[in-house]
């Protein structure tokens, strides 16, 4: 679906830059010892996404590798940005759905109030406050009881300079009465506010206008979206605006970060054309930082912003440029538990997945069948297992592997597959590349885990 362009407008943000520079060396210090935020578990990596998409039909391109491990493998952010008020709640309840049977959070950004993007690149949304309202309402309906991350309205309370007053009171009560619905929907459905970016707004100005929008009934507020600060010049700006919330009596609220293009150089807004970003942090939310609910990838890396191609198509030159360079991530998501008390191990575990070369004392099945077998790396509260699954003289085209963990085990990340569970009987399906297996050949996926790993022996049944 189209996204958007993000104006990625730059201000003095008064008082926030001179927060970042005598609290830099703090927040790096906070996020290895700090408690995590309000939310835990792995995020919901959609299989159906553009780049997942992009990759299954480009196998053989040059640049596949890259954007397949480094972008298509990360769990990002579904931008519900059409406007169906007929079709809100049976899209909501099937990509919900999906991510609650993965046993994994989805991130939804609802990009639909009027007048949105000030008529820019990504015009669009609801026709009028009233048609909106309808459109959260039945949206709200498809949105289950588990967690969900609810990214309300990117750059609403950031970018008024098109809105006169009056147009901005009713935005604000807009805003606020759909974070009531969604929230009295599913009481466990997690919303955050548009805080734009930390050099956009002040502080204390978007404390305001978070106040204006009752961010007193949403989780807190989200940043960097229209834009690539460092993730420490948002933590600083965010700790900033929380303080400003408080003066004003509303306590308890937090922030989550885009942190999908602020991996290089900053400048100017357009991403379509700039060549000297990358990826920054891997999804989580496992943040170690108490303010902080969730690193995210809200808009999706190779994402067009408008400017040279049309927003929200994806670009595979964009990508590769944004993940050339950058290393693999050892997991889906980075691990959601704490790190271990206990002395690391003498040999860390690694970086970057382990390598898909199977075990050689493990012939190929014989028959239409497939078999798998596990590699396991062990330290001191945790692991790493790779798993390679091997076709036998057929061809198969999609693969299910059983795995028992032990007890007191946990699933904290998976790639190149989709988890049903975390602990116990474990089943992994194949993901949308790497399904399809030549006889004789063989695919690899991973996951990380905590406490003891399980055994070398796993069952696998073929599509």
């Amino acid at each position: 679906m189209a996204i958007l362009s993000l104006r990625r407008r730059r201000s003095t943000a008064l008082g926030v830059a001179a927060v970042a520079a005598a609290t830099a060396a703090g927040v790096c210090l906070a996020v290895g010892s700090a408690s995590a935020g309000t939310i835990s578990g792995p995020l919901y990596r959609d299989p159906t996404s553009a780049v997942v998409r992009w990759v299954a039909a480009n196998p053989g391109d040059s640049r596949a590798a890259v954007i397949r491990d480094k972008i298509a493998s990360q769990p990002q952010a579904r931008w519900f940005a059409n406007f169906n008020i007929s079709t809100a709640q049976s899209e909501a309840a099937a990509y919900v759905g999906a991510a609650n049977a993965a046993q994994q959070i989805p991130v939804i950004a609802v990009y639909q109030i009027t007048n949105r993007d000030c008529g820019g690149a990504s015009a669009g949304g609801a026709p009028d406050l009233n048609q909106y309202q309808s459109w959260v309402s039945n949206f709200s309906r498809g949105l289950g009881n588990q967690t969900v991350i609810i990214i309300l309205e990117t750059d609403s309370l950031a970018l008024l300079t098109c809105l006169n007053s009056n147009e901005i009171n009713a935005r604000n009560q807009a805003i606020s009465t759909a974070t009531r619905t969604i929230k009295s929907a599913n009481p466990n459905a997690k919303v955050y506010l548009d805080a734009g970016h930390s050099t956009w707004n002040s502080a204390g100005e978007t404390a305001n206008r978070l106040r204006a929008a009752g961010v007193q009934y949403a989780d807190g507020f989200f940043s960097n979206v229209s834009n690539y600060n460092s993730t420490s010049s948002e933590a600083n700006f965010g700790r900033a605006v929380i303080s400003s919330l408080n003066g004003m009596g509303i306590s308890g609220k937090r922030q989550v970060i885009d942190t999908s293009r602020n991996g290089g150089a900053s400048g100017d807004w357009c991403g379509d054309d700039n060549t000297d970003r990358r990826i920054g942090m891997y999804p989580t939310t496992n943040t170690g930082d108490s303010n902080i609910d969730a690193y995210l990838w809200v808009k999706p890396p190779g994402e067009a912003d408008g400017c040279r191609f049309t927003a929200g198509s994806f670009q595979p030159d964009l990508a590769y440029s944004l993940a050339n360079g950058v290393p693999n991530p050892p997991t889906t998501a980075p691990p959601t538990t704490p790190p271990p008390t206990t002395p690391p191990p003498t040999t860390p575990p690694p970086t970057t997945p382990p390598p898909t070369t199977p075990p050689p004392t493990t012939p190929p099945p014989t028959g239409n069948g497939c078999s798998a077998s596990v590699a396991l790396n062990q330290w001191s509260g945790g692991f790493t297992a790779s798993v390679t699954v091997t076709a036998g003289s057929a061809d198969i085209n999609g693969w299910t592997v059983t795995i028992t963990l032990p007890s007191g085990a946990a699933v904290t990340g998976v790639w190149n597959a989709q988890a049903s569970g975390s602990s116990g009987t474990v089943r992994y399906t194949n993901v949308g590349y790497n399904g399809r297996v030549g006889a004789g050949q063989s695919t690899n996926f991973g996951f990380q885990g905590t406490g003891t790993g399980p055994g070398a022996t796993a069952s696998c049944v073929a599509a």
